[in-house]
């Protein structure tokens, strides 16, 4: 069964840098793409038009997002039942030490810096890849919800 992903990005380009580097891995993975924060929290209540949206395994959470920041997607997801047990992996350009302490404190489960460079930030989608998807084990959402 490919691995759900929710990629909460606004920008087009690193969008296509992540479909590229799951393209190229070796798992298969059923990747969505939530443009803002509303629609992020949308599908992942299942609201209006991602009322059949499949819950994810993993969130990769841009902070600086339009309509709602990935701050309050990042606080909604970790106080809502439902939802908190999904590991949520802060994918942004800030590097700032504020940044990094309050999505922790949020609990977000891993913090990354997107990378300027092409191919570090392949790499860097890889090493998710290879830590969160394969070595880790995630709960079993699939199973709760039948």
């Amino acid at each position: 069964m490919p691995v759900r992903v929710l990629l909460v990005e606004d920008n087009p380009a690193d969008v296509g840098l992540v479909e590229e580097a799951f393209r190229e891995g070796r798992l298969n993975y059923e990747l969505h793409v939530a443009e803002d924060g509303v629609a992020a929290m949308n599908f992942l209540r299942k609201q209006g038009q991602f009322a059949g949206a499949p819950q994810p395994e993993i969130i990769l959470l841009d902070l600086n997002l339009p309509k709602k920041d990935g701050r309050e997607v990042l606080a909604e997801v970790k106080n809502d039942p439902k939802l908190r047990e999904i590991p949520v992996i802060v994918l942004t350009t800030s590097d700032d030490e504020a940044d990094v302490h309050r999505a922790y404190g949020l609990h977000a489960n891993c913090y990354l810096t997107k990378p300027v460079d092409i191919d570090d930030f392949i790499r860097k989608i890889r090493s998710i890849e290879d830590f969160w998807l394969t070595f880790v084990r995630l709960p079993n959402r699939r199973a709760m919800a039948r």
